[in-house]
């Protein structure tokens, strides 16, 4: 297997107790490469050691919509800071989230995501898009920034995919389209365009079906390519290879 993890946040706290056990293995349990993605400005930074740390891992760093609140007033100047560092290969985890009712205002969510996307472009890179409950107003700011990109943990419809690849961007698909009931996220696993997949965990979040409620980590993507294959009647191999290759594209790396 070559499975390349295009969405991990391995410097969450569940990694805490055995984290560099956990990333030691990984290679011998057939992960090529993982993008390392921030989503607090904290996670940035240790997103950045981790990528820096380890040949296989490169770091994405950005400001979540759920850590909008708690960001110091210079937020965008420090994550900015962080771009010219080595392994830094796109800016994300960023997007809009209207599911919490605590997050930030949805006004103050679509100045960050804008100031982000306008911050990618500036520097001529990828973004990593985070779309919760929010589906009008991130494809509204997409048709207007038209970044190159993935719509993380993809939760829309097959109509909103074939907008989204018709802008550019790509479709990470994750444990979700394991999930019982999942009929949506396998009809867009079964539509996407191949070269426009990519595999993701989202761990340690998100674990497919059978560890579904459990730590994840990004061996489990095997999983989660057997039913994106089962979906298009193709092998999981060739699923993994795709998703090697569209995040090499992407992110500009060799995997």
């Amino acid at each position: 297997m070559q499975i390349f993890d295009s969405h991990a946040h391995y410097d969450a706290n569940a990694f805490r107790i055995d984290r560099e056990e956990v990333l030691a293995s990984l290679p011998e349990r057939g992960v090529c490469g993982v993008i390392n993605c921030g989503a607090s400005l904290e996670g940035c930074y240790e997103s950045v050691a981790l990528a820096e740390g380890y040949p296989y891992i490169y770091a994405a760093v950005g400001l979540h919509p759920e850590d909008l609140l708690e960001a110091p007033a210079d937020w965008l100047h420090r994550v900015e800071a962080l771009l010219s560092r080595p392994k830094v290969v796109a800016v994300g985890e960023i997007g809009l989230d209207y599911y919490w009712k605590e997050n930030a205002p949805r006004e103050a969510q679509q100045e960050a995501f804008t100031m982000q996307l306008e911050l990618a472009a500036k520097h001529n890179l990828p973004v990593i898009i985070h779309d919760r409950d929010a589906h009008g107003d991130t494809m509204e700011l997409l048709r207007k920034y038209r970044p190159r990109g993935v719509l993380h943990c993809f939760s829309g419809s097959v109509e909103m995919m074939r907008e989204a690849v018709s802008l550019g961007l790509y479709i990470g698909l994750g444990g979700a389209v394991t999930f019982k009931n999942a009929r949506v996220p396998v009809e867009v696993a079964r539509e996407a365009p191949l070269d426009r997949l990519l595999t993701e965990t989202d761990c340690p979040y998100m674990a497919p079906v059978p560890f579904r409620g459990k730590r994840c980590d990004s061996t489990m993507i095997a999983y989660t390519a057997e039913k994106i294959a089962e979906a298009r009647g193709i092998s999981a191999d060739e699923v993994l290879e795709a998703g090697r290759r569209n995040a090499g594209e992407l992110f500009g790396i060799s995997c």
